[in-house]
């Protein structure tokens, strides 16, 4: 048993095995590449084109807080586009009480990103925000390219990452949620009402229900999305059916939540060799990942890898993605990843304590591991040590403090609650078996009758060992 331990530990040391690189081969090679046309002849060939990275230019309005975390936010939305596979070219930042209504930024600023966009040739501006469905057509007529917000760049890094069918669903439903209310026609100067009166100007041909092709295409969205949530609620009746067993079991689930590229992934990796795709990239993996170990006195547990989470996550993504947070919210302990290396890792905490809330996870008892402690200088150690004081600091990457994490999981896990001895007939192994799997074994004899057994159990197993206890 313990050599076994010891070869499977050897393997998730292998880089190859560690980080899924067969997936991230595969990822790489569909990448965009800088330097190729997006231009088009036919605008019906649209399979055929060419892609290139896309040329953005990143804008920002700093309402609140201090200049330094205006400028991280847009860092961390210049790592967002450049993830979506975009190149960005500048960057830049309006100071305001509150967003323009009409265009996000002010009419002074509009002119000034005109003039940037004109002279570097963006294809693309994104703003740090969820802007509105006016804004956003306001925006893009002044500036004359394409417009997104920071909530559909995030919706396109999913739509790019998720794998399962559970979680290409779960983004399509945030997408065409976020979608609906933002649909536009062809443009002003072309009608697509097809129908009206006789006497109205419609003409022969065209007199009909009335109905124009947005409203055909939002009726159709509607349909799609009650699809939808009927597939994502049969799909989390399958996972409550998985956590329902286990919870009969009373297997222990450990969630492992935190900031995207925390380095969640790769925590799960070490502490069980699980072999999940690791990118320094946000959003690298959305589906969640379940994983069984055992504590040094053998018992067993689970370990679960859930998406990882962002200042301003969506709504839409968060109310799609709540049947796999759940997985946290049912577990007996939150395993929070902190960006030890990141520039903000107390902004990093409570974003993903504000997300944990919103699912009603924020009850669950936290442990906080300040990953990659080999990219962070002394002092920002210092700082986080007198912060957090209960914090384990570790490094996936060299396995620094990975024994530490592991101690601290096992001594935070909830201890069976009945204890009690007995002596179990050879032909009950299974019994046997049990206890060694899922209580607390404290003492063990091997007599003529049977095995003789002093352990922790749930009530559950009491009750199946109720008819061989002895006293002591």
């Amino acid at each position: 048993m313990l050599r076994a331990r010891a070869t499977f530990e050897d393997l998730a040391d292998d880089v190859e095995f560690d980080t899924g690189e067969l997936e991230l081969e595969e990822r790489h090679a569909l990448r965009r590449v800088a330097g190729l046309s997006t231009e088009l002849a036919d605008v019906t060939e649209v399979e055929y084109r060419q892609l290139r990275l896309e040329r953005v230019i990143l804008v920002g309005v700093w309402t609140e807080g201090t200049a330094t975390d205006a400028e991280n936010s847009l860092t961390e939305l210049a790592a967002l586009a450049e993830t979506a596979g975009s190149q960005v070219l500048d960057g830049l930042i309006q100071r305001r009480g509150r967003p323009d209504s009409s265009t996000y930024i002010g009419r002074g600023k509009v002119d000034e990103l005109r003039s940037v966009v004109q002279s570097t040739g963006a294809d693309t501006v994104i703003c740090d925000g969820e802007l509105s469905p006016s804004q956003l057509r306001t925006l893009e007529s002044r500036v004359n390219v394409k417009v997104i917000d920071r909530t559909a760049l995030i919706l396109d890094i999913f739509a790019q990452h998720a794998k399962s069918k559970e979680g290409k669903a779960q983004v399509e439903l945030a997408q065409l949620q976020y979608f609906l209310p933002r649909l536009r026609g062809w443009g002003e100067a072309l009608s697509r009402q097809a129908g009206g009166s006789a006497s109205g100007n419609g003409g022969v041909g065209l007199r009909g229900p009335g109905e124009t092709k947005l409203e055909t295409d939002r009726r159709r969205i509607r349909h799609r999305i009650a699809r939808l949530k009927r597939e994502i609620a049969a799909m989390a009746t399958i996972r409550d059916t998985k956590r329902a067993t286990r919870r009969r079991n009373r297997v222990p689930s450990v969630a492992i939540a935190g900031y995207t590229n925390a380095g969640k992934s790769s925590l799960l990796n070490r502490l069980t060799g699980a072999g999940v795709l690791v990118e320094d990239a946000l959003f690298a993996t959305l589906d969640t990942t379940t994983r069984r170990s055992r504590t040094a006195d053998g018992r067993l547990y689970t370990l679960s890898d859930t998406v990882g989470f962002v200042r301003h996550l969506p709504h839409q993504l968060v109310e799609a993605f709540r049947s796999t947070l759940e997985e946290v919210a049912e577990a007996d302990l939150v395993l929070h990843v902190v960006d030890g290396a990141h520039p903000d890792p107390e902004e990093q905490v409570r974003a993903v304590r504000e997300v944990l809330a919103e699912v009603g996870a924020d009850a669950v008892p936290e442990l906080l591991v300040v990953n990659k402690v080999d990219a962070a200088d002394e002092e920002t150690q210092l700082r986080l040590k007198r912060l957090w004081p209960d914090a384990v600091f570790a490094s996936a990457r060299t396995r620094v403090g990975i024994e530490d994490v592991r101690a601290a999981v096992e001594q935070r896990l909830p201890w069976p609650a009945i204890e009690l001895q007995a002596v179990v007939p050879y032909d009950r192994g299974d019994l046997v078996a049990r206890v060694h799997s899922i209580g607390e074994v404290l003492e063990t004899a091997h007599l003529a009758e049977g095995t003789r057994i002093r352990a922790r159990v749930n009530d559950a197993l009491a009750a199946e060992l109720a008819q061989f206890v002895v006293s002591s």
